[in-house]
């Protein structure tokens, strides 16, 4: 049986236990899964172009069949697909994305970004909240469209980090394992 190789990008300020991504890196890694969970230099101050070459560094090194983002990873995601010189992946899941012209101060230098013709990946899905602070809902539908791909709407899982509920997340295990599918009804408005 083939074992993907998983590489988990955190956004900003990091994704540290007990924060799903970190769940996820020790369940995938128990399960004996090939699991990359890089602490991107600066995670508290990111700057885009050092997170663009260290991002580039991993994608390379340790050729990831699926990559999971979350929150500014995905942005970070969008402009490395926009430059055109990624390997393309398997999967890819787009957790949490903020909006496309979000004006955080710490941040601004990752926007605005467009949304990409091509997101490098043969199947995608992106994975939102009706009450994220960082991307409204209508604001998710439109780059879901935009990007062409399945979107998974959780209700009121704000930006589906720690502070939202989201430590333990049995559902994207199952889903990066095959063991569970995206309901189609929440890919719909």
């Amino acid at each position: 049986m083939k074992r993907d190789k998983v590489l988990l990008l955190h956004g900003w300020g990091g994704s540290d236990y007990p924060h799903w991504q970190s769940w996820l890196a020790g369940e995938l890694a128990k399960d004996y899964g090939t699991v990359s969970f890089p602490l991107i230099q600066h995670p508290h101050f990111p700057h885009i172009n050092r997170w663009k070459k260290e991002v580039r560094y991993h994608l390379e090194d340790f050729r990831p069949d699926t990559v999971v983002c979350h929150s500014l990873a995905n942005t970070l995601w969008f402009h490395l697909c926009n430059e055109g010189r990624l390997r393309p992946v398997e999967r890819l899941l787009l957790v949490a994305p903020p909006k496309l012209d979000c004006e955080i101060e710490a941040v601004k230098g990752f926007f605005p970004v467009q949304a990409p013709k091509n997101i490098f990946a043969k199947s995608a899905i992106m994975i939102v909240s009706t009450n994220d602070p960082y991307m409204p809902i209508d604001k998710a539908w439109e780059l879901q469209e935009a990007l062409g791909i399945p979107m998974k709407v959780i209700e009121n899982g704000g930006h589906i980090n720690v502070e939202s509920g989201y430590g333990e997340w049995p559902w994207i295990f199952k889903y990066i394992k095959n063991e569970e599918v995206c309901d189609v009804s929440e890919q719909k408005r």
